[in-house]
């Protein structure tokens, strides 16, 4: 009995922010038409359970980012920006992120994200990807990726992708995580057909890295985490993700 009460009054002195859920934050800022409370099939419901179960408050975010949007939160998430990231949103990121908050990025269009991923030393291609292997269906810009040996990607083989861009870290400290095979190829003269002139090569579609205290993961798609797709090894990638983005051991 004597154990037991000593145990509470341990519980009840220990300080409030190991007692409190870690925050994930999900970007509706920036025009985003998917969201994270909704259950269309291209919404991310799906997603943001999965942080629920790992036992994640999950918040949203219409507002531009900055210091006291971010206060309190652990990790954030921006899928499928239409809309760009004002330079002082930048700069309160990629603080957060040094701070030891976690990234998660997911592109519709690149553009938006431009700035952001200069920020963290990631470029991407002016055009989305198709494949000639391991196409979904009838669309060659659906998918399956290959993956490199990362936490993320650990016990996966592959894990599918519907219109990615590739991505290219430009540091040493940024690993590719999925690719395609050497037969992708880049649409470069917009006629649908792979062509004399189009870039053909294995391209990297997802990406991930770190910065001072926190990590940062970006895919080339935002279509793998949405309700619809978030199944098999999509919906395996995100439980790996939703463990890895929460840093423990920041000081």
């Amino acid at each position: 009995m004597r154990c037991l009460v000593c145990l509470l009054l341990g519980l009840l002195l220990l300080p409030q922010t190991l007692l409190a859920a870690p925050v994930v934050l999900f970007d509706e800022g920036h025009a985003q038409p998917f969201l994270a409370r909704g259950e269309r099939p291209l919404d991310l419901s799906s997603l943001a359970g999965i942080f629920t179960a790992a036992g994640y408050e999950v918040r949203t975010c219409s507002q531009p980012l900055d210091p006291a949007q971010l206060a309190g939160v652990d990790v954030l998430v921006s899928s499928g920006a239409f809309r760009p990231f004002a330079p002082e949103e930048v700069a309160a990121v990629r603080a957060f992120v040094a701070a030891g908050g976690g990234l998660a990025v997911m592109l519709h269009i690149a553009p938006p994200f431009e700035q952001l991923l200069h920020a963290f030393e990631i470029e991407f291609t002016n055009y989305t990807l198709r494949e000639q292997n391991h196409v979904i269906g009838n669309n060659r810009q659906d998918f399956r990726v290959s993956v490199q040996p990362h936490v993320l990607t650990e016990n996966l083989r592959d894990f599918a992708v519907y219109g990615a861009w590739a991505l290219r870290g430009t540091t040493p400290v940024i690993a590719p995580l999925g690719q395609t095979s050497e037969h992708g190829w880049v649409d470069l003269n917009g006629d649908r057909q792979l062509s004399v002139g189009d870039a053909v090569q294995s391209f990297v579609v997802a990406v991930a890295g770190s910065s001072g205290h926190g990590r940062f993961a970006v895919f080339g798609d935002d279509a793998l985490f949405q309700n619809r797709y978030l199944e098999g090894n999509n919906r395996k990638l995100a439980e790996n993700l939703v463990r890895w983005l929460r840093v423990t051991d920041v000081p």
